[in-house]
């Protein structure tokens, strides 16, 4: 084949073009399953720092088998599923319609008290944000949150993922004195002081902010059907508990006598 016609270019080219394309094919086939292993580290050490657990990569396997007690997928109505909790992927569920969407929801045991562990997807400026937030046992305060980002800008919204974004979320109320949802805001500007709903903004990150604000809001009130229906669970436990107690009291007065 004579070297200078354009046919042995043309030739040479695609020829360089496939061996590349079947290398790159190969080397992200091989490297899939590291990559989603990394996936899956990562996710539990956010799970786990949203309850004040901070560790490493490395160290999340063995710490989320300590701190994360149970995990399940609710459906719309709040009621547990048999659906395999790995396999639900949020950016997917969020663009179902709201009947058909599925929510993982995580349970830790803190000290003794359960924290519930809700995972977060929503749109920043420039790409997704995500991250968890957890509530105490009263299903209504806040006991921690972490915050991630994929394209938003530096310095201005990618601080979500800072502390000091993150840490003023502690504490705060997702529903007001009357019991209503209210979520929390991130206000431009700054929170008003004693505001239980509201959290300051990042200076010149008002869209991402605004984006945090309506994830939560999104997110949080998709479970407010399971949060109904424990809080009447956990009315008829206490009952029930109370009532035992009394029988107890009672057959130990009768005893005395």
């Amino acid at each position: 084949m004579d070297l200078n016609k354009n046919t042995y270019v043309f030739f040479f080219s695609t020829a360089m073009v496939l061996v590349v394309a079947a290398l790159l094919s190969f080397t992200s086939i091989k490297l899939k399953p590291l990559q989603q292993k990394n996936i899956a580290l990562e996710n539990k050490q956010n799970i786990l720092s949203s309850v004040g657990i901070y560790v490493s990569r490395e160290e999340a396997d063995l710490n989320y088998e300590k701190y994360i007690t149970d995990s399940f997928v609710l459906d719309s109505d709040g009621q547990k599923t048999d659906i395999d909790i790995s396999s639900v992927q949020l950016n997917k569920e969020t663009k179902k319609p709201k009947k058909e969407q599925n929510m993982p929801l995580y349970i830790s045991n803190i000290d003794g008290s359960e924290k519930y562990i809700i995972p977060l997807r929503g749109t920043g400026l420039w790409g997704p944000i995500w991250g968890y937030i957890s509530l105490d046992n009263d299903m209504n305060t806040v006991y921690g949150a972490v915050f991630d980002h994929k394209a938003e800008t530096p310095g201005l919204g990618a601080e979500i993922n800072r502390d000091f974004f993150e840490m003023p979320f502690n504490g705060k109320k997702i529903f007001d004195l009357k019991g209503d949802f209210v979520s929390i805001a991130v206000v431009k500007g700054g929170a008003k002081e004693n505001d239980y709903h509201g959290v300051d903004g990042i200076s010149g990150g008002t869209i991402t902010s605004d984006g945090v604000t309506a994830m939560l809001k999104e997110r949080l009130e998709k479970y407010l059907p399971y949060f109904e229906n424990k809080m009447k669970e956990n009315e008829v436990n206490d009952i029930m508990n109370f009532v035992e107690e009394d029988i107890n009291l009672n057959d130990t007065i009768n005893k005395l006598n």
